[in-house]
């Protein structure tokens, strides 16, 4: 059986239930469920850059962005992202998927999903033009920042996390997982 390549539009108008679906290779993949963990951290770390953000820019929670991948539509959906009013003008309002590669990228590891696999989408993610990926490991209490020309750097419970791209953000590892309630 032969199925036809699914385009961005498809992708976007896709819904099965409560089902988030991403394009790749012109098919769609299931998101996995977030579960507790995964909520909870989503939750303080849109609360902890939209704190920092102060009409920089948008903080958005499993927005998809589009974006290509070896050629090909890509419409991944983050757990998170950061787009500056630079980059998307503040009076740009749509209802629509970012439109042009963020500043930031963040994906919180689901039980199930392997450091790994999302370790390969952020190189991904960086090949598209995304700035900066971040990839948050609960059980481990780590932050990994992937940067596209220098290699990814772990900051663990006591480290703090700062970046020029990000100007003024000091983010604390330990109020990241103690805000979630899992420190």
């Amino acid at each position: 059986m032969i199925r036809h390549k699914l385009t961005i539009e498809e992708i976007l108008e896709l819904s099965e239930g409560d089902i988030t679906y991403e394009l790749k290779e012109g098919a769609a993949h299931p998101k996995i469920s977030p579960k507790r963990f995964h909520s909870r951290l989503t939750g303080a770390l849109y609360q902890l850059l939209s704190d920092w953000n102060k009409e920089r820019g948008e903080v958005g929670i499993e927005w998809a962005i589009i974006l290509k991948r070896n050629g090909q539509d890509w419409v991944p959906v983050p757990d998170l992202l950061y787009i500056s009013y630079e980059k998307l003008p503040e009076d740009r309002f749509e209802d629509e998927a970012c439109p042009i590669p963020p500043e930031l990228v963040i994906e919180i590891i689901s039980p199930g999903q392997l450091f790994g696999d999302l370790s390969e989408k952020a190189t991904d993610y960086l090949k598209a033009g995304v700035s900066r990926v971040w990839i948050i490991d609960s059980p481990g209490k780590t932050i990994t920042i992937f940067y596209p020309s220098a290699p990814p750097l772990t900051k663990r419970v006591g480290d703090t996390l700062s970046d020029e791209m990000l100007p003024e953000l000091e983010l604390k590892v330990d109020k990241v997982f103690d805000k979630a309630g899992i420190l």
